[in-house]
């Protein structure tokens, strides 16, 4: 339990139902939808549109959106992919017969066929109780007569002022002072509530074809994209069988890839190994060896995750004992390892997490992004789309299993989760932050189940992170410098991350009782209610 005495937040107690998101406006939608007697998926749809138009930097109808669903609260867990594509004419030929070497992200380029709006009408059709209409209004409302900017959103605005301002559509309708939002000031977004509309009442093809389509596809074309409205008509979505890891007599399930949460079971079946240090989480000696393991579960993830439609990715193989076993070996406790090979693909991105128990213990781990803070920083004219930009993840060597390709979906970084013990659900959790989140998947389990946390004090836990990137290690300043020192001295080269690391929600269903136990990350705006 917290010092009373000190600033923090208390984990949220209720009986029947509970939602947890990183915006309390959406946190207020999804538990409305609960009281009148909407279910688990209901309530996240209603609540991830709710943050496409309050947290437009993380999220949106122009993303991507990955779900596990564990229905009654069983440990049957459902996993949906609802990733998008590269268009049919993206080959690594086409892009080097333009001179083209990358990627870049404010182009049409950095653009896959956004998943999310088909996502949400595969969920809720197959497991929701309301309508997509129904489940929409409350984001109309918000996009039509407006919403306060929170304190965390202005923050991030201000922090993508300068891309926003370098495209007309975007600063329009993001920048409509000249300048990013402060908090308290009010934001409309009528083309986006008129789009929301539009998919209210046509469904997914009030997105997929149609005057949005149309939209979307024509202002990429014109920036010279590849996009057809073939492609869009032709994003659909995948249920596909979730994996899992066992770690400290819980199960832990995550989406296969092209996610990253074979990246997450990895690093959890590497700490299983470790003795676990009875001085807390956060001590030299074991964030040490957080450190390292997670240097080389994203080795490992660089060289083998990818679509696998297109590629053999060996999940079996990388979720053994035995590799974990290899993995733990290469550890020195003394030093930092080196000459890792080090990522290629963009940083920075932004996601929001969102987690709901309803009265039947419906448990809903559901995650959407549009990738970097504002995407690509590009907005569709008309429709008021703003476009993710996950194109980024893919590369254009012919030879690497991320090289771009028609139809292909680019390795994700967005991740939910889910755990399961004795044939039940008992936590839907997740964790925001781009590359981060596996790491943070691991940082979370362990502070809850190897150090006795409780779930609020596990989120709230101060953060690090070996940048996959530059091989720096980013730390939160609530970290003591003299457990800096000591890392600095074990060879790590340590930076303040640019922003609060990640953000993360969870869910605990208590097996004696029953009752429902949440926390929700103080490093955004949002909040964790029940009833």
């Amino acid at each position: 339990m917290r010092d009373l005495e000190h600033p923090g937040r208390s984990p949220v107690h209720a009986p029947q139902a509970m939602a947890a998101t990183s915006h309390p406006l959406s946190t207020q939608a999804a538990v409305d939808v609960l009281r009148r007697g909407g279910n688990a998926m209901d309530a996240a749809v209603a609540a991830c549109a709710v943050q496409g138009v309050v947290e437009p930097g993380s999220t949106g109808i122009g993303g991507d959106c990955f779900c596990l669903y564990a229905p009654g609260g069983s440990d049957e867990v459902v996993a949906f992919n609802g990733s998008g594509a590269a268009p049919t004419g993206a080959t690594p030929d086409w892009y080097a017969a333009q001179g083209i070497t990358a990627l870049e992200r404010q182009t049409p380029h950095s653009v896959t066929v956004p998943g999310a709006v088909d996502a949400w009408t595969q969920l809720v059709r197959d497991h929701g109780s309301w309508s997509l209409g129904d489940l929409l209004q409350p984001a109309i409302g918000y996009a039509r007569d407006g919403f306060p900017v929170s304190p965390r959103v202005a923050f991030d605005f201000a922090g993508q002022e300068a891309l926003l301002a370098n495209e007309a559509n975007s600063a329009a309708m993001f920048l409509p002072k000249g300048r990013a939002p402060k908090p308290g000031e009010v934001l409309r977004f009528p083309k986006l509530a008129a789009t929301l509309a539009r998919i209210a009442e046509e469904g997914r093809e009030g997105f997929y074809s149609g005057p949005v389509a149309e939209d979307i596809v024509g202002f990429l074309q014109s920036r010279g994209g590849l996009h057809t409205m073939e492609d869009f008509a032709n994003r659909v979505g995948d249920y596909v069988t979730p994996i899992s890891a066992d770690f400290r007599g819980y199960t832990v399930h995550q989406c296969p890839p092209n996610g990253q949460g074979v990246t997450a079971l990895m690093l959890l079946n590497i700490m299983a190994g470790f003795d676990i240090d009875p001085s807390g989480p956060i001590t030299p000696e074991r964030m040490h060896l957080e450190i390292e393991a997670g240097r080389l579960a994203y080795r490992d993830r660089n060289l083998f995750v990818a679509d696998p439609k297109f590629s053999d990715v060996p999940v079996e193989g990388l979720l053994s004992m035995a590799h974990a076993d290899a993995l733990r070996g290469a550890i020195d406790p003394a030093r930092a390892l080196k000459d890792l090979p080090l990522f290629t693909v963009p940083r920075h991105p932004d996601t929001v997490y969102i987690t709901v128990v309803d009265k039947d213990r419906n448990c809903c781990s559901f995650i959407n992004t549009i990738f970097n803070g504002f995407g690509s920083g590009q907005t569709a004219p008309e429709s008021g789309v703003i476009l993710q930009n996950r194109g980024m993840g893919f590369v254009l060597d012919a030879d690497h299993p991320n090289c771009i390709a028609p139809g292909k979906r680019p390795l994700h970084t967005i991740i939910p989760g889910m755990v399961t013990r004795n044939g039940r659900a008992v936590m839907p959790y997740g964790v925001m932050g781009g590359q981060y989140q596996a790491f943070g998947h691991m940082q979370f389990l362990t502070g809850l189940l190897d150090f006795g946390l409780d779930i609020q004090e596990a989120i709230d836990r101060p953060r690090f992170f070996p940048d996959p990137y530059s091989g720096q290690v980013e730390v939160e300043g609530t970290i003591p410098q003299e457990m800096r020192d000591a890392l600095t001295a074990m060879g790590h080269d340590l930076v303040r991350p640019g922003s609060p690391i990640g953000g993360a929600q969870a869910i605990m269903i208590d097996p004696e009782t029953g009752m429902l136990v949440a926390g929700s990350d103080p490093r955004k705006d949002g909040c964790a209610i029940g009833f």
